[in-house]
């Protein structure tokens, strides 16, 4: 009996659908469907943002100052040995051209 309840499902057939209801549904109510649809996921990603900027650790003026003499003193010490690198291999490739031609 249950196989056969299983065969019966419905499968859209145009007889199980009612007559009173329409096919589509209209287009402006649809785009204002979208619309809507549009805010609220905009409404929720902002809510979102702000409760994970909550979460954020923020630190006070004095790490602030001392995290970013680090970064800039890092910045500087890479860029110096880019510097080096680039003049022994630009030195190093003009030994080679003369050698060459």
């Amino acid at each position: 009996m249950a196989i056969n309840e299983k065969k019966n499902i419905n499968r859209g057939n145009v007889k199980d659908t009612p007559k009173n209801t329409p096919k589509t549904t209209p287009k402006k109510k649809a785009e204002e469907s979208k619309a809507a649809d549009l805010w609220a996921r905009v409404r929720d990603y902002l809510i979102g943002v702000y409760n994970e900027l909550k979460k954020v650790y923020w630190p006070d003026r004095r790490t602030l100052v001392a995290y970013t003499a680090v970064v800039l003193v890092a910045v500087a010490i890479v860029s110096g040995l880019l510097w080096i690198f680039d003049n022994a291999i630009s030195f190093l490739l003009n030994l080679l051209f003369k050698a060459v031609g």
